[in-house]
């Protein structure tokens, strides 16, 4: 098995860059932006995921990773909650919603 030598690497790191700028892209293309509250929370939420991820494999040690990988997966929970506000203010539709929830 390869060792990972940088976060980049991860697949997890991978599809948190995906999610965030995802959210991105719908913020760009509705009124999501317009609701600077949402879009605050709904953006600094997806950008928490990958940034603890990087952030905990940077430190020294699994336990500290383990431990931001807790604190990411907090976030991505936040993320979800927050796109069932964004689908309930019809920001985007049910499919985009179930790709996105994912």
């Amino acid at each position: 098995m390869a060792t990972v030598k940088q976060f980049e690497d991860l697949e997890i790191w991978k599809l948190s860059r995906i999610l965030c700028n995802d959210i991105n892209k719908i913020a760009n293309n509705t009124k999501l932006r317009t609701g600077y509250k949402l879009y605050g929370q709904i953006d600094g939420s997806s950008g928490s995921v990958m940034d603890n991820i990087a952030e905990g494999f940077e430190r020294n040690g699994n336990r500290e990773f383990i431990q931001f990988l807790s604190i990411a997966k907090a976030s991505c929970g936040e993320t979800r909650s927050q796109l069932y506000r964004v689908l309930d203010r019809n920001y985007i539709n049910n499919e985009e919603f179930n790709k996105l929830k994912e």
